[in-house]
């Protein structure tokens, strides 16, 4: 093989862990409950890779011959986290699950954020970004002072209006926060730029910035890196890294965005990783609880793959998984602890296979290190089980 692209779809869980209850996720099953709650999904090409036979789904039937290897994988790591998903992914686990701050940040960390910034802030609680937004954006405009919170997640988020803190000048302060939240491995701080000019019309730009904690050890990527081969990062790969084993990485504005950056990146290697992340079902419908947004965004996805596959060699592979789920039909506005989807799928592939229930994310990265040659921290290789005819 010499080219694999690697689509992680954000949000889209396939149902909960066995250890879900102590995340009160026992009853999540993100893309279950949005087939089912959308009256039925049309992904003719998903069901032709064989993502019916991963789970039951309305719309969507069980393929007698799948195009694709199809199962689905168990988060190793505590939590339910976006970074540890896709450090996971990548090879490393995270032995120590990032910290979560359910009543608020406390005291000394926000002291020093005051100290170090010489700002003060509205907020400080666990809240929906588009929530307290709306509460407290107009206060916001009239005092200048940016709107932090948090959620279940480990994430620093500070919320201002471009008019009164640009862009940039937003990105340098969630650099500082940055620096004072490392002792206290919070896993993300999250620039929120939004616009508009009341709580009616306030809605946040696609200028959003991910300022994360570097993974604790080296991962796949730097193994690929340290063959000279590219590695592609595209949508927020660059931020949840900190552009750490990438060759280059290209920020997207939204799904749509991403697919096309992904097309283009594969294009330009002749050997090497496109690794990519779809946003919008995590960001948009799944923390916004919009079902029919979720399912809209899974059907443009899929009308989108042909493109991306016939420009596919037989000797490329690509992978589609997910990171954690965000079932937008459940209680609450957070991710959830499930399995996620595993497909993968190339021309030199002879026929499916059942790649079983995977035990780690990590088996990606192993699968990646034995493609390409360059080992993996942990985890089983699933290559020895496609029927692969290369030529």
């Amino acid at each position: 093989m010499e080219r694999v692209v690697l689509i992680v779809l954000d949000g889209v869980g396939v149902g909960a862990l066995p250890d879900a209850e102590v995340y009160r996720d026992g009853s999540a099953n993100t893309l279950g409950h949005v087939a089912r709650s959308h009256g039925g999904l049309s992904l003719p090409h998903l069901e032709a890779l064989g993502l019916g036979n991963i789970l039951t789904l309305s719309g969507v039937s069980p393929c007698p011959n799948p195009q694709a290897g199809w199962g689905k994988m168990a988060e190793k790591a505590a939590g339910k986290d976006t970074t540890a998903g896709h450090w996971e992914i990548a090879g490393v686990v995270m032995k120590q699950p990032f910290a979560t701050f359910p009543d608020g940040f406390p005291d000394e960390i926000m002291q020093a954020f005051h100290k170090a910034t010489g700002l003060g802030w509205l907020g400080n609680e666990v809240a929906s970004g588009t929530e307290i937004i709306a509460r407290l954006g107009e206060s916001h405009l009239r005092t200048g002072l940016p709107i932090i919170y948090t959620s279940v997640d480990s994430v620093f988020q500070i919320a201002v209006h471009e008019d009164i803190i640009p862009p940039e000048k937003l990105y340098e302060i969630c650099r500082v926060a940055r620096r004072i939240l490392d002792p206290y491995h919070v896993g993300r701080v999250i620039a929120r730029p939004f616009i508009g000019r009341n709580s009616a019309g306030f809605r946040r730009t696609s200028r959003r910035h991910d300022f994360s904690m570097p993974p604790p050890e080296k991962t796949v990527l730097d193994r690929l890196r340290a063959l000279d081969l590219p590695v592609m990062g595209v949508g927020k790969i660059g931020d949840i890294f900190c552009g750490q084993g990438l060759s280059a990485f290209h920020p997207s504005r939204d799904n749509r965005h991403g697919m096309e950056l992904t097309w283009q990146c594969l294009a330009e290697i002749k050997r090497g990783l496109v690794f990519t992340n779809l946003v919008d079902f995590d960001m948009l419908y799944g923390h916004r609880r919009d079902v029919a947004g979720f399912a809209a965004a899974l059907q443009d996805f899929d009308r989108w793959l042909p493109q991306l596959m016939e420009d596919m060699t037989g000797r490329d592979l690509l992978i589609i998984t997910a990171d954690h789920g965000c079932d937008p039909t459940t209680e609450g506005t957070d991710h959830s602890r499930e399995y996620v989807p595993l497909l993968v799928w190339g021309p030199a592939l002879q026929t499916g296979c059942d790649l079983g229930v995977r035990a780690s994310f990590t088996d990606i990265a192993a699968t990646l290190g034995d493609i390409f040659g360059c080992g993996s921290p942990a985890g089983k290789s699933f290559l020895p089980q496609l029927p692969l005819r290369l030529v």
